[in-house]
């Protein structure tokens, strides 16, 4: 068994804290400081978000949005982009299952890589 006291880690802004990572999942603590965000982005992965501290605003693609605090969990379906903002000093632990998800970059095989550069580099080049 693994156990972490989460109020307890020494979180900063901006830099995530892996606290698992296996084939089922990653797990990942952060500190979202009041007034920031982790602006629209998806991820490839079913995502749950609990809110462990602070105060939060999570806003869903179509502006659907959802405001809470300690105890608040949200879940997000693979690629449904997303929007985060602290309305406080925020700790927050995010689920991402299974990992990596389909389409990851660290689930592609190195052909699979090599060939997704060179679709970005006709993309960029049409």
């Amino acid at each position: 068994m693994k156990t972490w006291e989460i109020k307890d880690l020494d979180l900063e802004g901006h830099k995530p804290q892996i606290l698992s990572s296996s084939d089922a999942a990653r797990v990942i603590a952060l500190h979202l400081p009041a007034g920031e965000q982790m602006q629209r982005h998806e991820v490839h992965e079913r995502a749950w978000l609990v809110v462990l501290d602070g105060r939060l605003e999570i806003t869903a693609e179509g502006g659907e949005a959802t405001t809470g605090g300690p105890g608040l969990v949200a879940e997000l379906d693979p690629r449904e982009p997303h929007e985060v903002s602290a309305k406080s000093d925020a700790r927050l632990l995010l689920v991402l299952a299974p990992w990596p998800g389909e389409g990851h970059p660290g689930a592609m095989s190195l052909e699979e890589k090599a060939n997704a550069r060179e679709r970005a580099s006709e993309r960029a080049g049409s």
